[in-house]
């Protein structure tokens, strides 16, 4: 009996130790929603005045009413091929929770926030609209959430 306490916690040790060890380097932050895209050949310019039309006014209403923490453009300048990404949205979000559970009451806020901008109420419409406007400008490549870490300063 005492030998299999004594591998229970060895085992503990080892597997919680490593956990522990490792973020001792940095506290962990909030949590970004990195949305990646390729502009389609010309569209680049029709794209960004999309983005300036739309995203700059319904993240800026998103952060006012507390949705997310921040919301950036990214642009990278160096492709690395034709099927590499060009334009990066990302939204900040306080957790992973906050950034990836489904929440009915964030969902309304977002939701109303939609409907002002865009002047209409039913959903499928607007969304149909928003397709229509954007869809032609950029091909979607993918999303990532990435941990904002601050380091720990060396003792």
């Amino acid at each position: 009996m005492r030998k299999v306490s004594l591998l229970t916690m060895l085992f503990c040790f080892l597997v919680l130790g490593t956990q522990v060890q490792a973020q001792e380097h940095w506290t962990e932050g909030p949590v970004w929603e990195v949305n990646y895209y390729r502009t389609k050949p010309g569209k680049f310019d029709d794209y960004l005045k999309f983005l300036r039309r739309n995203f700059a006014k319904i993240s800026a209403e998103q952060k006012k009413a507390g949705l997310i923490l921040d919301a950036k453009v990214l642009l990278q300048t160096n492709n690395a091929g034709p099927n590499d990404w060009d334009i990066a949205i990302a939204y900040l979000y306080p957790s992973f929770a906050k950034a990836l559970d489904f929440n009915k009451a964030d969902f309304d806020k977002a939701e109303e926030i939609a409907t002002k901008h865009y002047a209409e109420t039913d959903r499928d419409k607007r969304t149909a609209a928003n397709d229509a406007a954007r869809l032609p400008n950029r091909d979607y490549i993918g999303t990532r959430y990435l941990r904002e870490v601050t380091l720990k300063p060396m003792p």
